[in-house]
């Protein structure tokens, strides 16, 4: 996880806010929310491979 969230900042500088290893897909992966200002950037990084697998934004009052 250490190494994907590393990723994951790398790809999104900010505050993760949220942190999650799920399936997705038929794959594992970790689900960083990275917030920026007054949105969340989402990020997906696959478990095997770390590479980014979900790259998207959302607002603030949209997240699950």
């Amino acid at each position: 996880m250490a190494q994907a969230r590393a990723i994951a900042l790398h790809a999104a500088p900010g505050r993760i806010e949220k942190a999650e290893r799920e399936r997705e897909g038929g794959g594992l992966r970790y689900s960083f929310d990275i917030r920026q200002g007054n949105q969340i950037h989402e990020i997906g990084v696959d478990v095997a491979t770390g590479r980014i697998v979900e790259n998207k934004f959302e607002p603030l009052n949209a997240r699950d």
